[in-house]
Protein backbone atom coordinates (compact mmCIF):
# COMPACT_ATOMS: atom_id res chain seq x y z
CA UNK A 1 0.00 0.00 0.00
CA UNK A 2 1.03 3.62 -0.53
CA UNK A 3 -0.30 7.01 0.56
CA UNK A 4 -1.49 7.57 -3.01
CA UNK A 5 -3.46 4.31 -3.13
CA UNK A 6 -4.96 5.02 0.30
CA UNK A 7 -5.99 8.48 -0.90
CA UNK A 8 -7.74 7.44 -4.10
CA UNK A 9 -9.52 4.57 -2.34
CA UNK A 10 -10.70 6.95 0.40
CA UNK A 11 -11.84 9.61 -2.08
CA UNK A 12 -13.84 7.06 -4.04
CA UNK A 13 -15.49 5.71 -0.89
CA UNK A 14 -16.41 9.25 0.21
CA UNK A 15 -18.18 9.80 -3.11
CA UNK A 16 -19.82 6.36 -2.79
CA UNK A 17 -19.02 5.35 -6.33
CA UNK A 18 -17.80 2.04 -7.72
CA UNK A 19 -14.38 1.20 -9.12
CA UNK A 20 -16.07 0.59 -12.46
CA UNK A 21 -17.39 4.17 -12.52
CA UNK A 22 -13.99 5.68 -11.73
CA UNK A 23 -12.26 3.47 -14.30
CA UNK A 24 -14.80 4.46 -16.96
CA UNK A 25 -14.25 8.16 -16.21
CA UNK A 26 -10.48 7.65 -16.50
CA UNK A 27 -10.96 5.66 -19.74
CA UNK A 28 -9.16 2.58 -18.44
CA UNK A 29 -10.28 -0.90 -17.44
CA UNK A 30 -11.47 -1.70 -13.94
CA UNK A 31 -8.69 -4.29 -13.59
CA UNK A 32 -6.06 -1.68 -14.28
CA UNK A 33 -7.62 0.80 -11.84
CA UNK A 34 -7.88 -1.79 -9.05
CA UNK A 35 -4.09 -2.19 -9.13
CA UNK A 36 -3.71 1.55 -8.42
CA UNK A 37 -6.00 1.32 -5.39
CA UNK A 38 -4.26 -1.83 -4.17
CA UNK A 39 -0.86 -0.20 -4.54
CA UNK A 40 0.49 -3.05 -6.65
CA UNK A 41 1.04 -0.76 -9.65
CA UNK A 42 1.86 2.92 -9.95
CA UNK A 43 -0.03 4.88 -12.62
CA UNK A 44 1.92 6.55 -15.44
CA UNK A 45 1.93 10.34 -15.58
CA UNK A 46 -0.98 10.67 -18.02
CA UNK A 47 -3.25 8.53 -15.83
CA UNK A 48 -2.03 10.35 -12.71
CA UNK A 49 -3.11 13.60 -14.36
CA UNK A 50 -6.55 12.18 -15.13
CA UNK A 51 -6.99 11.01 -11.53
CA UNK A 52 -5.91 14.45 -10.29
CA UNK A 53 -8.46 16.22 -12.49
CA UNK A 54 -11.16 13.67 -11.66
CA UNK A 55 -10.90 14.40 -7.92
CA UNK A 56 -10.04 18.11 -8.40
CA UNK A 57 -6.96 17.70 -6.24
CA UNK A 58 -3.33 18.44 -7.12
CA UNK A 59 -0.96 15.58 -7.93
CA UNK A 60 1.38 16.78 -5.18
CA UNK A 61 -1.38 16.54 -2.59
CA UNK A 62 -2.48 13.08 -3.75
CA UNK A 63 1.09 11.80 -3.48
CA UNK A 64 2.26 13.48 -0.27
CA UNK A 65 -0.70 14.35 1.99
CA UNK A 66 -3.06 11.99 3.81
CA UNK A 67 -6.40 13.42 2.63
CA UNK A 68 -8.19 11.44 5.33
CA UNK A 69 -6.77 13.90 7.87
CA UNK A 70 -7.57 17.08 5.91
CA UNK A 71 -10.86 18.85 5.25
CA UNK A 72 -10.88 18.95 1.45
CA UNK A 73 -13.67 21.54 1.54
CA UNK A 74 -11.27 23.98 3.23
CA UNK A 75 -8.72 23.86 0.44
CA UNK A 76 -8.32 26.71 -2.03
CA UNK A 77 -8.24 25.44 -5.61
CA UNK A 78 -6.08 27.42 -8.03
CA UNK A 79 -5.95 27.56 -11.83
CA UNK A 80 -4.79 24.53 -13.84
CA UNK A 81 -5.08 22.30 -10.77
CA UNK A 82 -1.47 23.20 -9.96
CA UNK A 83 -1.64 23.44 -6.21
CA UNK A 84 -4.04 23.62 -3.33
CA UNK A 85 -3.72 25.87 -0.31
CA UNK A 86 -5.58 25.46 2.97
CA UNK A 87 -7.88 28.43 3.51
CA UNK A 88 -9.53 28.96 6.89
CA UNK A 89 -12.47 31.22 7.74
CA UNK A 90 -13.51 32.85 11.00
CA UNK A 91 -17.12 33.05 12.24
CA UNK A 92 -17.69 36.27 10.27
CA UNK A 93 -16.57 34.65 7.03
CA UNK A 94 -13.22 36.48 6.84
CA UNK A 95 -10.21 34.63 5.44
CA UNK A 96 -7.74 33.80 8.19
CA UNK A 97 -4.09 34.69 7.58
CA UNK A 98 -1.47 32.21 8.72
CA UNK A 99 1.56 33.71 10.46
CA UNK A 100 4.92 32.02 9.89
CA UNK A 101 6.94 32.63 13.10
CA UNK A 102 10.68 33.11 12.70
CA UNK A 103 11.33 29.78 14.43
CA UNK A 104 9.04 28.06 11.90
CA UNK A 105 10.72 29.63 8.85
CA UNK A 106 12.83 26.57 8.00
CA UNK A 107 9.90 24.27 8.69
CA UNK A 108 7.72 26.27 6.29
CA UNK A 109 10.10 25.59 3.39
CA UNK A 110 9.64 21.86 3.99
CA UNK A 111 5.95 21.97 4.90
CA UNK A 112 4.41 24.74 2.76
CA UNK A 113 2.61 22.14 0.65
CA UNK A 114 1.30 20.19 3.64
CA UNK A 115 -2.17 21.41 4.72
CA UNK A 116 -1.74 19.87 8.17
CA UNK A 117 1.43 21.95 8.75
CA UNK A 118 -0.25 25.15 7.51
CA UNK A 119 -3.35 24.64 9.64
CA UNK A 120 -1.17 24.44 12.79
CA UNK A 121 0.29 27.93 12.22
CA UNK A 122 -1.09 30.85 14.30
CA UNK A 123 -3.79 32.83 12.48
CA UNK A 124 -5.21 36.35 12.37
CA UNK A 125 -7.95 38.07 10.34
CA UNK A 126 -7.39 41.31 8.39
CA UNK A 127 -10.69 41.92 6.56
CA UNK A 128 -9.45 45.16 4.93
CA UNK A 129 -7.08 43.18 2.67
CA UNK A 130 -9.94 41.97 0.51
CA UNK A 131 -9.96 38.94 -1.79
CA UNK A 132 -7.02 36.59 -2.30
CA UNK A 133 -4.98 34.21 -0.20
CA UNK A 134 -2.71 36.01 2.28
CA UNK A 135 0.07 34.84 4.60
CA UNK A 136 2.47 36.66 6.94
CA UNK A 137 6.24 36.09 6.87
CA UNK A 138 8.99 37.30 9.24
CA UNK A 139 11.67 39.73 8.08
CA UNK A 140 15.36 39.36 8.93
CA UNK A 141 18.17 41.89 8.57
CA UNK A 142 18.21 45.49 7.37
CA UNK A 143 18.13 45.03 3.59
CA UNK A 144 14.58 46.34 3.16
CA UNK A 145 14.10 49.42 5.37
CA UNK A 146 11.97 50.46 7.18
CA UNK A 147 11.21 46.75 7.75
CA UNK A 148 13.50 45.02 10.23
CA UNK A 149 13.69 41.93 12.45
CA UNK A 150 10.55 42.97 14.33
CA UNK A 151 8.35 43.17 11.23
CA UNK A 152 6.11 40.73 9.38
CA UNK A 153 5.23 41.15 5.71
CA UNK A 154 1.71 40.05 4.77
CA UNK A 155 1.80 38.80 1.21
CA UNK A 156 -0.91 37.93 -1.31
CA UNK A 157 -0.33 34.65 -3.11
CA UNK A 158 0.80 35.07 -6.73
CA UNK A 159 -0.72 32.37 -8.92
CA UNK A 160 1.13 33.13 -12.15
CA UNK A 161 4.67 34.38 -12.80
CA UNK A 162 3.26 36.73 -15.45
CA UNK A 163 1.56 38.67 -12.64
CA UNK A 164 4.81 39.85 -11.01
CA UNK A 165 5.75 43.44 -11.86
CA UNK A 166 9.05 45.28 -11.97
CA UNK A 167 9.46 47.67 -9.03
CA UNK A 168 7.05 45.84 -6.71
CA UNK A 169 8.16 43.92 -3.62
CA UNK A 170 7.63 40.21 -3.06
CA UNK A 171 8.27 37.40 -0.62
CA UNK A 172 10.13 34.61 -2.47
CA UNK A 173 10.02 31.13 -0.92
CA UNK A 174 13.15 29.25 -2.04
CA UNK A 175 14.52 25.77 -1.27
CA UNK A 176 16.92 27.17 1.34
CA UNK A 177 15.49 30.55 2.38
CA UNK A 178 12.55 32.97 2.45
CA UNK A 179 13.52 36.44 1.20
CA UNK A 180 11.73 39.76 0.82
CA UNK A 181 13.04 41.76 -2.16
CA UNK A 182 12.09 44.25 -4.85
CA UNK A 183 11.82 42.93 -8.40
CA UNK A 184 14.40 44.60 -10.62
CA UNK A 185 14.05 42.71 -13.89
CA UNK A 186 12.31 39.65 -15.33
CA UNK A 187 14.66 37.47 -17.36
CA UNK A 188 14.07 34.33 -19.41
CA UNK A 189 15.20 31.90 -16.70
CA UNK A 190 15.57 34.10 -13.63
CA UNK A 191 14.42 37.18 -11.76
CA UNK A 192 16.82 39.97 -10.82
CA UNK A 193 15.96 41.09 -7.30
CA UNK A 194 17.40 43.88 -5.22
CA UNK A 195 17.36 45.35 -1.73
CA UNK A 196 16.20 48.87 -0.94
CA UNK A 197 19.34 49.20 1.19
CA UNK A 198 21.91 50.02 -1.52
CA UNK A 199 24.72 48.39 0.46
CA UNK A 200 23.47 45.00 -0.70
CA UNK A 201 24.10 44.01 -4.32
CA UNK A 202 21.28 42.81 -6.62
CA UNK A 203 21.27 39.12 -7.52
CA UNK A 204 19.40 36.61 -9.69
CA UNK A 205 16.90 34.02 -8.48
CA UNK A 206 16.44 31.07 -10.82
CA UNK A 207 12.81 30.50 -11.80
CA UNK A 208 13.32 26.78 -11.17
CA UNK A 209 14.23 27.54 -7.52
CA UNK A 210 11.06 29.50 -6.73
CA UNK A 211 8.57 27.52 -4.64
CA UNK A 212 6.11 30.34 -3.94
CA UNK A 213 5.75 34.08 -4.56
CA UNK A 214 3.72 36.41 -2.32
CA UNK A 215 3.15 40.05 -3.30
CA UNK A 216 3.39 42.71 -0.58
CA UNK A 217 -0.05 43.53 0.84
CA UNK A 218 0.83 45.21 4.14
CA UNK A 219 3.35 45.06 6.96
CA UNK A 220 2.95 44.38 10.67
CA UNK A 221 5.54 45.98 12.94
CA UNK A 222 5.84 45.10 16.61
CA UNK A 223 8.34 47.88 17.32
CA UNK A 224 7.29 51.33 18.47
CA UNK A 225 8.51 54.24 16.34
CA UNK A 226 11.52 56.07 17.79
CA UNK A 227 11.45 59.80 18.46
CA UNK A 228 12.75 61.99 15.62
CA UNK A 229 16.15 63.64 15.98
CA UNK A 230 16.07 66.66 13.66
CA UNK A 231 15.08 65.23 10.25
CA UNK A 232 16.24 61.70 10.98
CA UNK A 233 15.62 59.17 13.73
CA UNK A 234 18.51 57.94 15.84
CA UNK A 235 17.96 54.48 14.37
CA UNK A 236 18.33 55.87 10.83
CA UNK A 237 21.61 57.55 11.76
CA UNK A 238 23.01 54.35 13.31
CA UNK A 239 22.01 52.34 10.24
CA UNK A 240 23.57 54.93 7.93
CA UNK A 241 26.84 54.83 9.90
CA UNK A 242 26.77 51.02 9.84
CA UNK A 243 26.30 51.03 6.07
CA UNK A 244 29.12 53.56 5.62
CA UNK A 245 31.45 51.32 7.64
CA UNK A 246 30.47 48.31 5.54
CA UNK A 247 31.16 50.23 2.32
CA UNK A 248 34.58 51.30 3.61
CA UNK A 249 35.44 47.70 4.53
CA UNK A 250 34.17 46.53 1.16
CA UNK A 251 36.43 49.00 -0.68
CA UNK A 252 39.45 48.07 1.48
CA UNK A 253 38.93 44.38 0.74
Amino acid sequence: MSLFSDNIRYLRSQKRISQESVAAALKITRGRYVKYEDGTTEPPYDILQRISHYHHLSIDLLLSVDVRKVSVENLLKLDDNRILLPIMMDKQGNNLIEIVPLKAKAGYIRGFGDPTFIQDLPQIALPFLGAGKHRAFPIEGDSMPPHDDTAFIVGKYVENLSDVRKGKTYIFVLPDDIVYKRLGEKKTKSLLVKSDNTYYDPYDIKLSDILEIWEFACSLNTKEATAALKSETLEDIVKELRNDMRLVKKKLN
